[in-house]
């Protein structure tokens, strides 16, 4: 060991990856999920500033970069033991900003939304303004800058910041952005040298902002993939092998923790999912057995840690415990990092599964925890979900006042974290519908409404495809190209049998067409499949059709809560009479009627069998879904 941290030998070549993304911009939404795109866009994506402009008009980057006199900002948010240490006050806003830039940004640019692109080239001019002469982008000022010993938030503000920035520049391919990124990550790797500092070593208290930190291995990766410079690799294992040399208040995801058989996940959800990440990058450039087996480990307690709709514990801490339909939560940030860190995976090691549980997070737990008019976002949800009015289904917490569970516009009383992660989530699932596999073969690993248009193999290509997915089993693709393409389309592991207007040929998960260059072909798809019933490892029964989750919504009545400006305010809900409890029966019929399934359920009240119909979980709010 040099410098405290770990080493281990680095793979001369690194293992190819099995699909290469398209530069952001190149995926497009089309249909319902635009619509739902343009309505963020319309509301809480636009108006964020004026909601809380004390947060997002904060010159963190600039003229407010801090220093060692700087105080805790009051943030809105209430701190009754609900947070640990004053530290992290003080880099808050550079997530909060960063992440709902990075949202903007993301959004302005798929929905190429003219105005807001020009609000987005004059960001991106204004932040670049902030970058000194020997590169650094970032919150602190030089007194302060890499020379921490405790909490802090260099590498985290960076991250934010950056992943937005890197967007722009795919989109645009404005030079002067791209050199910007890289003068300030190689002002990182300067002033933090390889195996010669210890960004991590930052004492023994709560440093959740340093781990936070290790997720600016999304930028080094992405630049990997750009650059093909080794340079940005080799760095990202530096970094997850000094993150598991040190202390960390986030453990979960350090070498050691995960090897021991005996460790449980208990860490908050958050850093633990968005981990998943770094050691996807670490196993890949060292390709040591011990990593790859703690990969495999980790995936492995990750799964038992969610339930049947994707909701991963993030209530906030995992606490050693195990998911389940009411008494653990998820938060919205939880879900986007997941399902980021499973493309990752998807990327990397193609792993067809990792593309279903995207869709599983997005389609159920995800578009589950929103109001379909977007007018607000819970911050913590439970599957089975029997009133939103602050607590977890009315049972009070004993060490914190609990507000999350509630739908607003901002969470200011808590944090500004899972608003702009909840316009995130989006469009980082839209950039990964389709990729190339090491062939050059088109792939499309989700289903959904887009438009791809690229450059590729010598000739331009363009693929509409044309769906009400997953609400709808049948899917139209549009496809002109130029030149002769093999497109490869995902069969989800639930569809019993795909059916096409056109030959095909199955290689392993996936229907292969082949396509003429100079020609414009149009291919129906029809996804047979049944309902289904899904069984937890508590016990519970979820009912299934296709990628969809099915629930039993319970009407709502609703309370107005903190206003913040016309249209947008706090709401609180809450059952209109008693909710009736039902149980699973076994061996029971179960059909699709008009976007319904029909099933019969046991009513625990009257103690008698009953037909229910249970509708789509997606954007509902009061709802039991595990039975």
């Amino acid at each position: 060991m040099e410098g405290g941290t770990l080493q281990y030998k680095m793979v001369e070549n690194p293992v190819a990856v099995c699909f290469k993304p398209f530069h952001f911009g190149s995926i497009k939404p089309l249909g319902w999920l635009k619509e739902q795109m343009q309505m963020d866009m319309k509301g809480v994506l636009t108006h964020l500033p004026e909601l809380i402009p004390e947060l997002i008009n904060d010159p963190i980057y600039g003229s407010g970069r801090l220093s060692a006199g700087s105080k805790a900002k009051d943030l809105g948010n209430h701190k009754e033991g609900d947070a640990e240490g004053e530290e992290q006050y003080k880099w808050w806003n550079s997530e909060t900003q960063s992440n709902w830039r990075d949202a903007y940004i993301r959004n302005a640019i798929m929905l190429n939304d003219a105005e807001a692109m020009k609000r987005v080239d004059e960001y991106v001019r204004e932040i670049l303004a902030t970058q000194d002469e020997d590169g650094y982008l970032g919150i602190y000022t030089p007194s302060l800058r890499y020379r921490f010993d405790k909490e802090n938030g260099e590498l985290w503000s960076k991250t934010t910041l950056l992943r937005g920035l890197l967007a722009y520049y795919e989109a645009t391919g404005k030079q002067e952005v791209w050199k910007a990124i890289c003068r300030a990550v190689d002002n990182v790797m300067e002033k933090w040298p390889i195996y010669g500092s210890a960004p991590f070593d930052a004492g023994t208290e709560y440093n959740g902002g340093v781990a936070h930190g290790l997720t600016f291995t999304d930028v080094l990766d992405r630049m990997y993939q750009l650059t093909g410079d080794r340079k940005y690799l080799d760095y990202a294992l530096f970094l997850y092998l000094d993150y598991s040399s040190h202390f960390s208040s986030e453990s979960d995801a350090q070498l050691g923790n995960i090897l021991d058989k005996e460790y449980k996940l208990k860490c908050h959800g958050v850093h633990t999912y968005e981990h998943l990440r770094p050691l996807i990058v670490a196993a890949q450039t060292t390709m040591d057995e011990k990593v790859i087996n703690a990969l495999n480990l980790y995936l492995d307690r990750i799964a038992a840690t969610t339930t049947a709709t994707g909701g991963a514990i993030g209530d906030e801490w995992i606490g050693e415990r195990c998911a389940h339909p009411y008494d653990t939560g998820y938060e919205f940030c939880s879900l986007h990092e997941l399902l980021d860190s499973y493309s990752v995976l998807l990327q990397k090691k193609g792993e067809v599964a990792a593309a279903e549980r995207m869709e599983t997070i997005f389609y159920n737990a995800a578009l589950g925890m929103r109001l379909k008019d977007g007018s607000g976002i819970a911050y913590l949800k439970t599957d089975n979900s029997y009133e939103m009015r602050g607590t977890r289904n009315g049972h009070p917490e004993a060490d914190r006042k609990q507000t999350r569970y509630k739908y607003s516009p901002v969470h200011q009383d808590v944090a500004v974290c899972c608003v702009p992660n909840s316009l995130r989530i989006t469009p980082y699932f839209i950039q990964k519908a389709w990729m190339t596999d090491s062939e050059g073969h088109l792939v499309c690993n989700l289903l959904l409404p887009c438009a791809l248009e690229t450059e590729h193999r010598g000739g331009k290509v363009k693929i509409e495809m044309q769906t009400g997915y997953p609400l709808s089993d049948s899917i139209r693709l549009s496809v002109y190209c130029e030149t002769d393409q093999r497109i490869k389309l995902r069969k989800p592991a639930w569809a019993e049998e795909i059916k096409a207007s056109r030959e095909y040929v199955t290689e392993g998960d996936y229907l292969v067409f082949s396509c003429k260059g100079g020609c414009t072909e149009q291919i129906d798809l029809k996804l047979v499949t049944a309902p289904r019933v899904i069984q937890d490892r508590n016990g519970f029964h979820y009912f299934a059709y296709g990628a969809v989750i099915y629930a039993l919504h319970h009407e709502a009545a609703e309370e107005k809560g903190r206003v913040y400006a016309e249209h947008f305010h706090d709401r609180y809900f809450y059952p209109e009479k008693k909710l009736k409890q039902y149980k699973y029966l076994p061996n029971q019929r179960i059909e699709m009627i008009d976007g319904k399934l029909v099933t019969r359920l046991f009513n625990t009240d009257t103690q008698t069998t009953e037909t229910v119909e249970l509708k789509p979980m997606m954007y509902s709010v009061l709802r039991q879904v595990a039975f």
